[in-house]
């Protein structure tokens, strides 16, 4: 149980800092107008999206927000069960937690915001990946480590 305390403490580690990030982003810049630059590489401006990643179905009518909301609370259901019977495997789990924190994240602002708040801002050039967060951070990580984890687990 305590390896399941750990996993908790990083989940809610992922949901802190990312509605703190995005508190701080929608108190301090107007949306797809502010943009503060941080390097040449990476600028921070609010976007708030409505679909999944990369904006997936983000003009589909209002719908999708209940469609990934049901999606959402199935994939953190499945989460907590896969993390409570698989916590003797810790980089398996943290990665899961990773995935949790940040599935968590986005259900906090598609429930209480009705949108997903992305301020993270790659470019090459005029070249710009979509805008992301935290939570998209932390879920991208740990889905890397659990590929990592399947590829490299030394069976036993």
């Amino acid at each position: 149980m305590r390896n399941f305390r750990v996993y908790l403490l990083i989940v809610m580690m992922v949901i802190a800092v990312d509605q703190w990030t995005k508190s701080w982003v929608l108190s301090h810049l107007i949306p797809y107008h502010d943009v503060i630059t941080v390097n040449s590489l990476f600028n921070i401006v609010l976007a708030k999206n409505p679909g999944a990643a990369f904006s997936l179905l983000a003009n589909a009518g209002g719908w999708q927000r209940y469609f990934f909301t049901a999606i959402a609370v199935t994939a953190v259901i499945w989460l907590c069960i896969l993390i409570y019977r698989h916590q003797q495997e810790h980089f398996f789990s943290i990665s899961l937690s990773l995935i949790l924190g940040g599935a968590l994240g986005n259900l906090i602002d598609r429930l209480y915001v009705g949108v997903v708040t992305d301020f993270i801002q790659w470019h090459v050039g005029e070249h710009y990946w979509p805008s992301f967060n935290i939570a998209d951070s932390a879920i991208t990580v740990g889905v890397i480590c659990l590929i990592w984890d399947g590829l490299f687990k030394k069976n036993d």
